[in-house]
Order: structure tokens, then C-alpha cells, then sequence
């Protein structure tokens, strides 16, 4: 099988996603959208990764936005899966009726999410940076929330999460490199966030694996030899 994974940002890559597609025999091809603006058939695939940005997937002056949205609701209803990841998350939902927006606070850091199936998102703490929330499409159903809004949904074949299952310790630190500016806006300390992300990291591996196993089995229905 095939995955399109629809990188955004040079910063933002796949991590854990890719190494879990890599381990599943997944082959994958990395769409850096904002460079190549060759079109893809979502039904060359039998998933879709839809990663995390900076933008904000209400911004329409965003070029390639509008590709984007056609994509997945175009995946959707051909029932091609489709992880949303914060972004990915936020430009699913909106694909398919619902909303994104500026969220009332930003989230950042190690932070817990309420779960209402633990089994397909597990009750721990989740690496959260973003900006924007989203209101969920008509017809999902909400698998976890938060304080600031929800935190993961499913619809049909796909599932969009708020938080960063992707990331590894690597990532989380170049961003805090990246970001000390906005961190200090948001009253983060980076030091103490950079050392809580690695003493997370092993653990987040474990859980990062068991909700991608679960979205594959238990939302997404595929297995290692599906093919059209």
C-alpha cells in the first residue's frame, strides 16, 4: 500500500508517523504541498497524512489551501483514510463541514486530554502547539477533548487529532529553538518544557504507536496487504 503524506512546513515532518507507515510496509510519498503544485489523486492511495502548520487552516489567502480541501474531501468520500494531525486536524474538519478558527488560548506543552475511548486514544499526556481549534463536521463523533476545546474526533475511515502524536524529542526541540519568542508570549519556559519532552520521549513513542495501531485497525480498517 501507498500513504500521501501532505507536509506543510520544512519544520513540520512526519517523525513517528512515517517510522510506524515505514514498519507497517507502508510506501509513502512526501507531498511538500507549498513547493509542489502538481496535483494528487487521493485514489492513487489507501491513506492520507495531512500534517501540522503554521498556517491556519481558515486562511484562505493561504495559495494552496483550496487544494488541499478538495483533496480530502474528495478522500473522504471516496473512503480513503485520512489522519489530520493539529492542521491536518483543523483543515479535515473544515473539509467536511466544520469549522476552523483562532482558538480563545494557545496550548503548549505536555498536557492531558479527557478520552472517551482510551483504547483508540490513550488517557496521557499529548505534546500540544497550536494556535487554532476546529469544530468537528457534521456526523463525527468526538473521541477526546480539553480545557481549551476538542482534542480528537473520527468520521467514517478518518481521524483528526489537536495534538502532536508525530513528534520526537528532536522535533519538540528544534521548535523550542524556533520558537523562544512566541514560548515567552505564552508564558512557557523553554528549558524546563525541552527537559520535560525528553524525560516524555520514550513514553510518547509507546503512545504514539498504540493510537496509530488503533486508527489503522479500529477507524481506518486497513491492513499491511489492502490494495484497490
Amino acid at each position: 500500500m501507498r500513504a500521501l503524506v501532505i507536509q506543510h512546513d520544512d519544520n513540520a515532518p512526519a517523525g513517528r508517523v512515517s517510522e510506524w507507515l515505514e514498519a507497517r510496509g507502508a510506501g509513502q510519498d512526501v507531498w511538500l504541498i507549498g513547493r509542489d503544485e502538481r496535483e494528487r489523486d487521493p485514489l492513487a492511495y489507501e491513506l492520507i497524512v495531512s500534517l501540522g502548520s503554521d498556517h491556519a487552516a481558515y486562511d484562505d489567502a493561504v495559495p494552496w489551501l483550496g487544494r488541499e480541501l478538495a483533496l480530502l474531501r474528495e478522500a473522504f468520500e471516496a473512503e480513503v483514510p485520512v489522519l489530520g494531525i493539529c492542521f491536518g486536524s483543523q483543515v479535515l474538519a473544515r473539509a467536511l463541514g466544520g469549522r476552523a478558527m483562532r482558538a480563545p488560548k494557545p496550548e503548549i506543552g505536555w498536557m492531558a486530554v479527557r478520552t472517551r475511548e482510551p483504547e483508540l486514544v490513550p488517557a496521557a499526556p499529548w505534546l500540544e502547539w497550536h494556535y487554532d481549534t476546529f469544530a468537528p463536521p457534521p456526523g463525527a463523533a468526538l473521541v477526546a477533548d480539553g480545557p481549551a476545546g476538542p482534542q480528537a474526533y473520527t468520521i467514517g475511515r478518518s481521524l483528526g487529532v489537536q495534538f502532536h502524536p508525530e513528534v520526537t524529542a528532536d522535533i519538540v526541540a528544534d521548535w523550542i529553538a524556533r520558537g523562544k519568542e512566541r514560548l515567552a508570549r505564552a508564558g512557557v519556559d523553554p528549558d524546563r518544557f525541552l527537559t520535560e519532552t525528553h524525560e516524555r520521549d520514550d513514553e510518547n513513542r509507546e503512545h504514539a504507536r498504540e493510537l496509530l495501531d488503533a486508527f489503522w485497525a479500529r477507524v481506518a480498517g486497513l491492513t499491511e496487504s489492502r490494495s484497490r
